[in-house]
């Protein structure tokens, strides 16, 4: 569906329509967009050409971003017509490369045959008698200028394999790796150059300033995220090696099947870690929604056959499981090499250090993807702690972001589990209160009692144990279940423990079940 922006709507109707031009604008230079107040005030009466000049923005800025993210632009710009706004956005172009020069020009024309079907080899042979070698950057931008002049991102989406298929071999970054395997080769074989055992050592191959190079540089920096993706890309090419391997052999075919389709781990990362900051950011939104949706394709298609299989086996036999089975590898193995060839030396040529920083302190928190757990980079960004940072305003400012106390109590009552919250001196803290009348009663006297006075004196011992193991370390979770108005109830009593494991208090979640049963019965 096409995005239109009429830029004679205000900045809160446009915002609303699009949340996504909140990041786009903040990138931009509005900072007050992100204040979700002055967003729904000033915002209201605000439109994008007059903040442009109350900020001191260059409208020339706003319309290379919103085109460049898929937005078409309607309303009269300010200051000047459309044939002048043509000239400028033309001359800016110029300024910072991103007319298409010849090679692009080129690129784009094979790709653009390629999407009305010629056949590969064919405009391949056109592409050699032409291209020695070709930067990622280059490729990207190609599949960008198809996208601006008209063709849907669906379209490059469906012939994204093959794009990459005739680009297969051209690529700098394909010629550094075959030219330092061959190196590392020849330094084995100890017969060359001056006879047996004599050992020439080999000049080093000379670096270029660009995308491929600056991969080939971050990708070793041990535990550096290029260097983890890369490493994953090894696993799950093997991983698809050993599926091929099953479907020719026919043994352990499910199994196997499984073990590639963790590389869904894999394109999680991609998707919350770098396609975000390529398309927003710097601008690359081809890259980014092409591949994205080729990445949901594959995993999708993979666990449909792993799924239908183990309901009827007698798939596995289907030629046209087998198929669609080998069609989806293929395509896994395709987009290896454009994230080796394209999307990594992208981001390796466009992210600043202190991004990778951030991505690596991300990129912890998610499971290894068929490689053993990597040591944290050292230049990761540390974690913040709640006690270094402020607490002014009206803001509560925590380590994964920021609420208002009005947004925390309405958030907390909106959980549909009771939840109660005993400090480290076992005294009420806190209940949530939302509307739903409660299975277990709280009244208001409790708080800033001992937990100890809120139950029967039989249970008074079972309680002092809980939490006297809790605070030893013993434990961290109890469960109980009981049952109360005709259904099921799950009380969890958990222990809250801040970064460094130091006790802080005891939390009580109370959870119905009785909504789960129509799933079961």
């Amino acid at each position: 569906m096409e995005k239109r922006i009429d830029l004679k709507k205000s900045v809160y109707e446009l915002c609303t329509e699009y949340p996504e031009l909140v990041q786009i604008m903040d990138n931009l230079g509005f900072k007050d967009i992100t204040n979700k107040t002055k967003l729904n005030t000033i915002g209201r009466v605000m439109t994008i050409p007059k903040g442009a000049i109350v900020k001191g923005i260059d409208m020339i800025d706003v319309v290379l971003a919103l085109k460049n993210n898929g937005f078409v632009l309607e309303g009269k710009m300010p200051d000047f017509d459309q044939k002048s706004l043509d000239k400028k956005l033309a001359d800016r172009q110029a300024d910072t490369g991103d007319t298409l020069d010849d090679r692009t020009a080129l690129l784009k024309s094979y790709i653009e045959r390629l999407s009305n079907g010629e056949d590969l080899e064919s405009v391949k042979k056109d592409f050699v008698k032409n291209f020695s070698e070709v930067e990622a950057g280059e490729i990207a931008k190609a599949e960008q200028a198809l996208i601006s002049s008209g063709t849907p991102v669906t379209e490059v989406q469906k012939l994204c394999d093959v794009h990459s298929a005739l680009f297969h071999g051209a690529t700098k970054a394909e010629k550094i790796a075959n030219a330092e395997k061959a190196v590392a080769e020849t330094l084995k074989n100890e017969s060359y150059g001056m006879g047996i055992g004599s050992k020439v050592k080999a000049a080093p191959l000379k670096r270029q300033d660009g995308a491929d190079e600056q991969y080939n540089v971050l990708k070793k920096i041990e535990n550096h995220p290029l260097n983890v993706f890369s490493l994953e890309n090894e696993a799950i090419s093997d991983a698809l090696k050993e599926l091929r391997s099953a479907m020719e052999s026919r043994e352990n075919l499910i199994e196997t099947l499984d073990k590639a389709r963790e590389l869904a781990i894999h394109y999680a990362e991609k998707g919350d870690l770098l396609y975000p900051l390529l398309k927003l950011k710097y601008h690359f939104v081809g890259p980014s929604d092409v591949m994205w949706s080729v990445d949901d394709e594959i995993r999708d298609e993979m666990k449909v056959l792993s799924n239908s299989a183990k309901d009827f086996p007698s798939l596995l036999e289907d030629t046209d499981w087998n198929n669609r089975l080998d069609a989806v590898v293929t395509r896994a193995e395709e987009m290896i090499y454009k994230e080796e060839n394209i999307l990594f030396p992208l981001c390796a040529k466009n992210f600043s250090e202190e991004e990778w920083s951030d991505i690596a302190r991300d990129f912890n928190d998610y499971k290894p993807c068929l490689i053993g757990k990597r040591p944290l980079w050292g230049k990761a960004t540390p974690k913040k702690n709640v006690r270094d940072l402020p607490q002014t305003g009206d803001m509560i400012n925590l380590p994964s972001g920021q609420l208002t106390p009005y947004q925390l109590d309405a958030m907390l009552n909106t959980i549909p589990i009771e939840l109660t919250f005993v400090d480290e001196n076992d005294v009420n803290k806190y209940f949530n209160d939302g509307d739903d009348m409660k299975l277990f009663k709280r009244p208001l006297t409790a708080l800033d009692r001992e937990v100890y006075t809120c139950h029967p004196p039989k249970f008074d011992p079972m309680v002092r144990s809980i939490i006297a193991d809790f605070k030893a370390g013993t434990r961290d979770c109890i469960e109980i279940w009981s049952s109360r108005d005709d259904q099921a109830v799950l009380i969890r009593y958990m222990a809250v423990r801040d970064k460094d494991h130091n006790y802080v208090g005891t939390l009580e979640c109370v959870q119905p079940m009785g909504f789960a049963e129509k799933h079961f019965s």
